[in-house]
């Protein structure tokens, strides 16, 4: 017959303190800038380590699409305000 070993509250917290959940990671997506899994086609835009690969309009009425195409347009305008730098910047980098 075995003794038996106390089983006490900090012991079981100490062990319990490893099985907390962290919030995910994501990485954004270089042409919408919209969050996706690594390694993933973008459910927003379609695209794949900056190629098209789905055709997401294709699945959306008409009215749908307008407002994408829009969305999108939009979201890849701000993208290329933010890049534009002067000679001056570029030379300190």
């Amino acid at each position: 017959m075995t003794v038996r070993m106390r089983h006490t509250k900090s012991h079981t917290g100490r062990r319990r303190s490893h099985h907390s959940l962290k919030k995910a990671v994501l990485p954004l997506c270089a042409k919408c800038g919209e969050k996706k899994f690594p390694h993933r086609v973008c459910k927003n835009c379609g695209t794949y380590k900056k190629k098209s690969i789905l055709d997401v309009l294709k699945k959306l009425t008409k009215k749908e699409r307008k407002k994408k195409e829009k969305d999108l347009a939009e979201k890849e305008k701000e993208q290329t305000k933010g890049k534009e730098l002067s000679a001056e910047e570029l030379s300190k980098k």
